[in-house]
């Protein structure tokens, strides 16, 4: 199911007009397939507690000038959609209770590293996805 999701989910992005050219920017054609199973490992470890995953998820986030509180929106949005098309309800909340946070705590990250007021972020909600 975690293949599933990380592999529909980046298929998404890869054709979205916001995110298609941060990430086809950042990642070249061949890396794609890597980046994929590192995504795989890191939900793997998120969701499963394993240990296949490592790394630091933030830096490379944080490399990327023009990410903005409209990209963390659609990526929650298109994520929000892909869970919900290929898991079962309990298993697509616990996704999304996941990337909230993640893209919270991201958030929280970028606004910092660019001196922003970190404490006038707010967490992006469901409904309002």
């Amino acid at each position: 199911m975690i293949h599933d999701v990380v592999h529909g989910f980046y298929a998404e992005i890869r054709r979205d007009s916001l995110l298609g050219p941060v990430f086809n920017n950042a990642i070249q054609p061949d890396q794609w397939p890597g980046h994929l199973a590192k995504m795989c490992d890191f939900w793997s470890a998120t969701l499963l507690r394993t240990s296949r995953y490592e790394g630091r998820p933030l830096p490379p986030h944080l490399a990327i000038p023009e990410l903005g509180e409209e990209h963390f929106r659609r990526w929650l949005s298109l994520f929000q959609a892909t869970v919900t098309r290929n898991c079962p309800p309990e298993v697509a909340e616990l996704f999304m209770d996941r990337a909230l946070r993640i893209a919270h705590s991201f958030r929280l990250a970028i606004a910092f590293s660019r001196g922003q007021n970190s404490l006038e972020i707010e967490p992006i909600l469901r409904p309002t996805l």
